[in-house]
């Protein structure tokens, strides 16, 4: 099956949710020295500020499936268009920190949403052979969504450098994606499998055709198989022996992805740079360098993700963030080389970029049944954001006594992931999703 217009645009518009979710989680770097002045911060503060948007994405992760399911993911990431271009206002236009903190939560609301239901929707709607890459498009939109937040807090710095309103244009611009997102959303069709589960068969077969499916019928017949099984098997739970092993994949995945420190870092790293001497505006350049330098290996994954597959990737990945991270700790810890510290986050962001980074949205969305795969992907997003918030908020506490031991403990994590990914992880490339479900539960 080749990719048709109906489907690259259909993934190109799900996926502009995680442009969003890149966006609205990076751009905090370049407001939290205005945010500490303006609102007096103190570190914990700070954390806190920076971190009620990532409890926002527990809830907004954990509670998607509710909506996905009733009403479709396309009409619910309608809704979540809605919580970002609230979220981008509000922020805007906040009369004292309360409200800055509410309206960040809302967006993290939308930002654990989308995270859930973008690469699902891409998971159902794209053929087996194309669905590494185009569910990985969801991460590279992430990505380029970082990438996005660097340059414009770059820019926006260089024209109001000292203004009080820098900090507010800086969160306040991603309102423009937003509405964008919301408007193309109207344009692209349902889930075909959300559909055959509602038993909308004639919409779903309509589906298939505008994407291009060749074998519709066996695609139905497929869908329709895996529904019969399910309703002889009784309800299905996600908490079951059956789901044990993808249950186990997805929250270890989840966690490893923030225990490797990627949103500390990116969240803090006009602070890291500060803390080795850089100024400020030499901080916002050095961030979009690490920005573009995620954005490339992630097009490198993505462009072999489907050949290679998705483990060796992690494998790959855990060596070179594992070797990286431990040169930071050394920097800080002996004070010396700081020149090194650009070159080391960019050769970390390279390799987690081009394994976990790219990974993740597409396994979660892969190993779990059709009839538990929203309730699966939001607990597996919801896994990842808890440790997300948690990490984040302790970060400047931790780094505050000693710079170098958060990067001690990423670095460990990742010589532990290496290990965990080698002896228990399957490989999922090319296999039909209804295949997936029979293999995982047999294993």
């Amino acid at each position: 099956m080749a990719l048709n217009s109906t489907l690259i645009k259909s993934t190109v518009v799900a996926a502009l949710g995680g442009l969003l979710f890149g966006f609205d989680t990076a751009v905090i770097a370049g407001a939290t020295s205005a945010l500490t002045n303006a609102f007096q911060l103190t570190p914990g503060g700070l954390g806190l500020t920076v971190s009620i948007a990532l409890w926002g994405t527990v809830v907004g992760a954990l509670t998607a499936s509710i909506p996905g399911d009733l009403y479709g993911r396309r009409d619910s990431l309608r809704g979540l268009a809605i919580l970002y271009l609230a979220s981008a206002l509000g922020c805007a236009f906040a009369t004292n920190w309360y409200v800055l903190v509410f309206f960040r939560f809302i967006g993290g609301l939308a930002i654990g949403g989308s995270s859930v239901l973008g690469p699902m929707y891409i998971a159902e709607i794209a053929p087996a052979r194309w669905r590494g890459r185009l569910v990985g498009f969801f991460q590279f939109n992430v990505v380029a969504g970082i990438l996005l937040a660097y340059f414009s807090n770059y820019m926006v710095g260089l024209s109001l450098q000292g203004s009080p309103l820098e900090w507010r244009w800086k969160l306040g611009i991603s309102a423009v994606p937003a509405a964008l997102f919301f408007v193309m959303l109207f344009q692209i069709p349902r889930s075909p499998r959300w559909l055959a589960r509602k038993g909308r068969i004639a919409e779903a077969r309509s589906v298939l055709e505008q994407i291009g499916e060749q074998n519709i019928d066996s695609e139905l017949d497929a869908m329709q198989a895996a529904f019969q099984l399910e309703k002889q098997q009784g309800q299905e739970r996600l908490f079951s022996a059956r789901n044990r092993l993808p249950l186990f994949l997805a929250i270890s995945i989840a966690m490893f992805n923030q225990l490797a420190g990627i949103n500390a870092i990116l969240y803090y790293l006009n602070d890291i740079f500060a803390r080795a001497g850089f100024s400020k505006v030499s901080s916002d350049l050095q961030a979009v360098a690490i920005g573009a330098t995620n954005l490339l290996f992630t097009m490198l994954a993505m462009s072999i993700i489907d050949h290679v597959g998705r483990r060796t990737l992690m494998l790959i990945g855990s060596v070179g963030t594992a070797l990286c991270l431990a040169g930071v700790a050394v920097v800080f810890w002996t004070g010396r080389h700081e020149g090194l510290l650009v070159w080391l986050l960019i050769g970390f962001i390279a390799a987690f970029a081009f394994s976990q980074g790219s990974v993740i949205w597409v396994y979660i969305s892969e190993v779990f049944p059709t009839a538990v795969r929203a309730k699966g992907q939001g607990l597996g997003s919801s896994t990842h954001w808890i440790m997300n918030a948690l990490i984040s908020w302790a970060f400047p506490i931790v780094a505050a006594s000693s710079k170098a031991a958060p990067f001690v403990f990423f670095s460990m994590m990742m010589a532990l992931q290496f290990f965990v990914v080698f002896f228990f992880y399957p490989e999922t490339k090319n296999i039909v999703l209804e295949d997936m479900q029979k293999k995982l539960a047999s294993t």
